[in-house]
């Protein structure tokens, strides 16, 4: 029987429930502080539940509108607080309805792993 050693390095990721908490205290935050944040999301492994060692949190936040680039918009909104890496989609409003046009499956599936923050 295999016996750990006690100065082995043990890695704990993050589970679900942990990631999520962190993830809706941001959320909160950031509405409270931005009114022009209508909505906030987590999809991706986290919200499936399939997620494992080094996944990132996949996090969509809904602006009512947004005249900031793509990487401004990051910048802005990325969770430096969340306990794991994230990949952040700030989209205005008008962008997200758009998306049922321009990729209707990737629209699709974001609807179906949908886990509000918020």
């Amino acid at each position: 029987m295999p016996v750990r050693s006690l100065s082995s390095a043990v890695l704990k990721w993050p589970d679900r429930e942990q990631v999520l908490a962190a993830a809706r205290r941001w959320a909160v935050a950031l509405r409270a502080s931005d009114e022009s944040v209508e909505q906030v999301a987590c999809v991706g492994s986290y919200a499936r539940g399939d997620w494992g060692v080094g996944s990132d949190a996949d996090i969509i936040v809904i602006t009512a509108d947004n005249t900031l680039s793509p990487v401004e918009r990051s910048r802005r909104y990325y969770p430096d607080e969340l306990p794991v890496a994230v990949d952040l989609w700030v989209y205005t409003r008008a962008e997200w309805d758009d998306l049922s046009k321009r990729s209707p499956l990737l629209r699709a599936r974001l609807e179906q792993e949908w886990v509000a923050l918020t």
